[in-house]
């Protein structure tokens, strides 16, 4: 039978019906006290009533869909019961027309927030112009874009020999690119016979679940159905300066490292292990790349995340995704002369990276994560969270031991599995996301409000004041 998407007249009755049930249940729970239900379901009725956006009911409109959908998708996802069908600003809304306040835009996409307006008015006229054309040929938006990226890295005091850019599709593709072109400077300066052929990457981080970057990505739980991994690569200590000379040596093509690790925890690197890596891949002529899919754009208060750095710790290959598009797919990998003289035409490629409505996209993108005032009022609500985080942490000390990362990528460290929290919160109408290992992670679009963290924050504290 061949799929039909539901029309919005019937997503509307069955978000009519999902309602009226729900008010029927909470009317009914002034009276099932009083009724001969069992106590476990007088419990599920009272605490369904007494929570904003309890999880759709198994006969709700959304259960329903996910019934009909989930046949047919490959179960790659453990997803929540909501079905979220319209996003504005930091907020989400639910087939049963419930609101949400969103602490992940995304994991780290929705810089601008939901369905920002400018990106809605690119998005419907470039797609009335030109979508694609593949790489055969020039258009005016894949070399805007490279410009951009190019002349903004340098501006913020990042990456100072930013030279050339390609554009593709995700985060995990731009790291992909950014590993081949290790590999072949490898070769260059190591000579065809493919000595110098290795890959350093850090225990906790996260590149990618394609074959290369998932190589990169010592996490069992990712690589152990797929192995054996690519031969080549070696897994280092996160901020362990004293084993870096023994860790990347004249065999290291490339090293490849988040400056601040994301789905590791929230794990930020320390200045001098930076440094300290950076110097010793220019000594043994390896290839430094700095993945900045979650931390860069701004996400940090500054435009890059290294751009604090001095100028002999910047990388060779900055890569990025995520807020590139702000929601549309797009990745990107930024490298310096040296990198860009090494690749020759012919040597990487792709069919949908580079085309003119996601360049264009991201073009606009880039230009306001860019703005100075916009990076000011990330560091400011960086604050907002802090403060609160450390208001929580004085309230709840057995639970919450530290809070990490910078700007709009933080994370509290809790002694026990954060899930219940999570389930708390969206039930009270909050959306915040895990990582590591009892890490909650917060990684809000940079548009949002004070208002908007102090409401987020609020719910917060009732979910985790719920779970204890």
């Amino acid at each position: 039978m061949a799929f039909r998407a539901p029309t919005q007249r019937a997503v509307a009755a069955l978000a009519r019906k999902s309602t009226a049930t729900t008010a029927v249940k909470r009317t009914l729970s002034s009276q099932a006290t009083a009724s001969s239900l069992s106590q476990p379901t007088k419990d599920a009725i009272a605490r369904e009533a007494s929570l904003p956006n309890p999880d759709p009911a198994a006969d709700s409109a959304s259960a329903a869909m996910v019934k009909e959908h989930s046949q047919y998708m490959l179960a790659t996802y453990a997803r929540p019961s909501p079905v979220f069908v319209r996003g504005e600003g930091s907020f989400l809304w639910d087939l049963e027309n419930r609101k949400y306040l969103d602490l992940t835009s995304g994991i780290a996409v929705n810089g601008l927030g939901h369905c920002d307006p400018g990106v809605a008015r690119i998005l419907a006229d470039q797609s009335t112009t030109l979508m694609h054309a593949s790489n055969l040929y020039y258009n005016p938006w894949t070399g805007a874009l490279s410009q951009l990226l190019v002349e903004k890295t340098r501006e913020t005091g990042a990456m100072h020999d930013a030279a050339t850019v390609f554009v593709c599709n995700s985060g995990s593709e731009a790291n992909e690119a950014a590993l081949k072109f290790a590999r072949k400077v490898g070769k260059l300066r190591g000579g065809e016979d493919g000595a110098k052929h290795e890959i350093v990457s850090f225990q906790g981080s996260f590149h990618g679940r394609t074959m290369g970057s998932l190589s990169a990505t010592p996490n069992p739980k990712y690589q152990k159905p797929f192995a054996p991994m690519l031969p080549g690569f070696k897994y280092g200590t996160y901020n362990d300066v004293a084993a870096i000379n023994d860790l990347v040596t004249d065999a290291t093509c490339g090293v490849i490292i988040e400056p601040i690790q994301g789905e590791g925890g929230v794990n930020v690197a320390t200045d001098e292990f930076l440094i300290a890596l950076a110097r010793r891949c220019r000594e043994v002529g390896a290839v430094l790349i700095y993945d900045e899919i979650q931390c860069g754009l701004s996400r940090t208060g500054s435009f890059w995340a290294h751009d604090h750095l001095p100028a002999e710790a910047h990388p060779d290959v900055i890569t990025t995704a995520k807020a590139l598009g702000n929601g549309f797919p797009i990745g990107a990998a930024i490298v310096n002369e040296s990198v860009s003289e090494a690749m020759k035409v012919g040597d990487h490629g792709t069919t949908f990276g580079g085309n003119p409505l996601a360049c264009r996209l991201a073009h606009y993108t880039v230009s306001r994560l860019a703005d100075k005032t916009l990076q000011k009022e990330v560091l400011a609500k960086e604050q907002l969270f802090r403060q609160k985080f450390e208001e929580l942490r004085g309230k709840y000390p057995e639970l919450i031991t530290e809070v990490r990362g910078r700007g709009l990528i933080l994370g509290m460290q809790l002694t026990q599995d954060p899930n219940p929290i999570v389930q708390a919160a969206r039930e009270r109408g909050l959306l915040v996301i895990t990582c590591g290992t009892n890490t909650l992670r917060f990684v809000p679009p940079l548009t949002i409000t004070g208002e908007e963290i102090a409401q987020g924050l609020a719910v917060l504290e009732e979910a985790i004041e719920a779970t204890r």
